[in-house]
């Protein structure tokens, strides 16, 4: 019998993005426990008695897990979007197939800001992963008609306080859906050199802004390739953006 600190470590890993065999690596323990306590039993975020929505809460303005809401928060201004004409709202992230870590690390992110039930629908291609809620409009405003790249997308005072103290998770949200890590290739004077670096491409030029001050937070530097792509390319600034962001999967 595992105490509770134990299953609440467990569970804590599993949220910001580990998957099941490295948290039972961590804290030695099969991979069946693991995925007992986090996926088929997962505790669902709690405030006490509380609303477990922070923004209806006494505790306006602090979530339990800022870490957590800043990841979600860059998952969805990449690749989520809200449905609100519904009787629940539904909130929906679309993760591809090829990055099935991704797809839990979503899933995880969603439970531990709000959601006591996640669904995971397969498409072509990709995995919608969507939790219906009453109050995932209050945690996530920028929702609205219409795409993002065609109305404003601005984050409110609180909002902007949380990503100014966890600017890294924010990236990472941004990067796992809208950016990748590749090898790049250049010739110079008949000499190829290959270097790793980042790109993160959006049409919405708002969303383009929040990560450019994401990462000048954490004196990245970067650069626009394209009108709608960044590029993060010096040594220095991928190697500080691998310690945030890591792989999808």
């Amino acid at each position: 019998m595992h105490p509770p600190q134990m299953r609440a470590r467990a569970r804590a890993l599993r949220a910001r993005g580990h998957n099941i065999h490295s948290v039972a690596r961590a804290l030695s323990l099969p991979y069946s426990t693991v995925w007992h306590w986090c996926v088929d039993r997962p505790k669902p975020a709690k405030f006490g008695t509380e609303l477990r929505c922070f923004r209806c809460s006494p505790n306006v303005g602090n979530p339990t897990d800022p870490e957590t809401y800043a990841y979600l928060l860059g998952l969805y201004l990449g690749d989520g979007h809200m449905v609100t004409t519904d009787r629940v709202p539904v909130l929906r992230i679309y993760c591809s197939d090829a990055w099935p870590n991704l797809i839990d690390a979503c899933d995880g992110a969603m439970r531990a800001v709000l959601a006591n039930k996640v669904q995971r629908i397969q498409k072509q291609g990709c995995v919608a992963v969507q939790s219906t809620g009453k109050h995932w409009p209050c945690l996530l405003p920028q929702h609205g008609p219409g795409k993002k790249h065609e109305r404003p997308i601005v984050l409110v005072d609180w909002q902007r306080a949380i990503i100014e103290g966890h600017p890294g998770h924010f990236l990472r949200g941004l990067f796992h859906s809208d950016g990748c890590r590749s090898a790049n290739r250049v010739t110079v004077r008949g000499k190829e050199y290959v270097y790793p670096r980042y790109l993160f491409s959006n049409r919405s030029s708002d969303i383009m802004s929040l990560c450019q001050w994401a990462l000048d937070l954490l004196d990245i530097s970067w650069r626009m390739n394209l009108p709608w792509s960044l590029s993060v390319a010096r040594r220095d600034a991928v190697a500080t953006l691998d310690r945030h962001v890591g792989p999808k999967s």
